[in-house]
């Protein structure tokens, strides 16, 4: 369920819309699950094998299979650490509009109302960085009462929750007047639209999506029982996850369409757009969605902030407490940054989905492929397809999509 909880999160119901919006709708879609299949499951088998055969943190795993890839450690945390940055902003953005939902803030409200709503809250230093200071600290508190305490309780009743809130969304988005349109968007493909731009980003997404490349899944992977089936874990996560985001598209984009907005909207699509139309349906429903945001960006959140502070306590020799306060410190410092300058922002998407995580999730796919001994790596992922695809297919890939989005 942790693994779960850290595939399934904002990644899906934040991210996914808006970059379908951005890149065409269904096409962009079948090349997301595409890439899901034949790349970003093998890299997740690769990055679970190592956390399962090592039972270390991000840092000492690669660093055990090969001292020469200690840069991909770094490579790793330094990712989590960026993505848990500005994630805290977009989780404190949910916060700042699940109390104005309470009060029935978006009720009466046009669209341009709403716009203004948001772009006053991102001019507002005070408002921006005390939510996303707030998110922070909700995050450090699961992360702080263990693996098991925290994490596991918090994954076990959240991600069920958080799957029943969505279909009720999207149960109601789609019973919209002109939902139609957005149901078409999502599942007739126009290839006409695709290019070698719309295809990285399908990949970055779906690596974004299932966290790889930034050590989360190695992590938990560490944590796991000898005779877990990782085949099966890693099946179900990522089958989940991409199920998950597939009803986010249907729970968001039928109302985009129904309310006639533009799907391209980009990050703030959910905050701009939807809070009005579902304010037109009574004051339960913005909560409802608002509430969803909030639990989705936690449960991905606590996966970035516990790779970090595993590699504090394992390497470092630092109490648990001690060093979720520590990243917890210089996440704020940065976090702040993002929620006050957007260009920031961006920059940290962009370093961490197109740079960070390909470097990372290219060098977990080579370690296992080439460094780790054959046996021991067959062993975990059990077939030899699975391990072809790590150590032939996967790395092509990644090496491919990576010069694309730099170029």
């Amino acid at each position: 369920m942790a693994m779960a909880g850290s595939a399934v999160g904002l990644g899906n119901i934040w991210r996914f819309p808006y970059m379908v919006g951005e890149h065409g709708g269904a096409a962009f879609i079948i090349v997301y699950v595409i890439c899901c299949l034949l790349v970003s499951l093998p890299i997740f088998f690769a990055e679970a094998t190592i956390g399962k055969s090592t039972r270390r943190d991000t840092f000492g795993a690669l660093e055990s299979i090969s001292p020469k890839s200690k840069w991909a450690g770094y490579t790793a945390i330094l990712a989590s650490f960026i993505i848990l940055s500005f994630y805290s902003v977009v989780g404190g953005w949910s916060i700042d509009y699940l109390i104005r939902s309470f009060g029935g803030g978006f009720s009466g409200r046009s669209m341009a109302e709403a716009r203004e709503v948001f772009a006053a809250m991102g001019a507002s230093p005070v408002e921006s960085v005390s939510c996303m200071l707030v998110f922070l600290g909700l995050t450090a508190m699961i992360v702080g009462a263990g693996v098991d305490k925290g994490i596991g309780r918090f994954s076990k009743i959240s991600i069920p929750v958080l799957f029943v809130m969505v279909v009720v969304i999207a149960v109601v988005s789609l019973s919209l007047p002109g939902a139609g349109k957005g149901v078409e968007y999502l599942i007739r493909p126009d290839f006409s639209k695709l290019d070698a731009p719309a295809i990285a980003a399908a990949l970055g997404q779906s690596f974004f999506s299932l966290s790889l490349g930034v050590g989360t899944i190695l992590t938990y992977s560490s944590y796991m029982k000898e005779d877990e089936n990782l085949i099966s874990a890693g099946g179900w996560t990522a089958f989940f996850d991409t199920v998950f985001a597939l009803i986010a598209g249907f729970a968001i984009m039928p109302a985009v369409f129904a309310a006639g907005i533009e799907p391209a909207a980009g990050p703030s699509l959910v905050f701009e757009t939807l809070p009005v139309i579902f304010s037109r349906m009574g004051v339960v429903l913005p909560v409802v969605f608002f509430m969803a945001i909030l639990i989705a960006a936690l449960s991905s959140s606590i996966s970035m902030l516990e790779v970090v502070v595993a590699w504090l306590v394992d390497q470092g020799g630092m109490r648990r407490s001690h060093a979720v306060l520590a990243v917890f410190g210089a996440a704020a410092v940065l976090g702040s940054a993002c929620a006050v300058a957007p260009r920031v922002f961006g920059a940290c998407d962009f370093v961490s989905s197109n740079v960070l995580m390909m470097f990372g999730a290219l060098a977990f796919a080579l370690l296992v492929g080439w460094k780790m001994p054959r046996e021991e790596a067959l062993r975990h992922v059990r077939y030899r397809f699975v391990y072809w695809l790590i150590r032939y297919a996967a790395p092509v890939m990644i090496v491919a999509i990576a010069v694309t989005n730099l170029l």
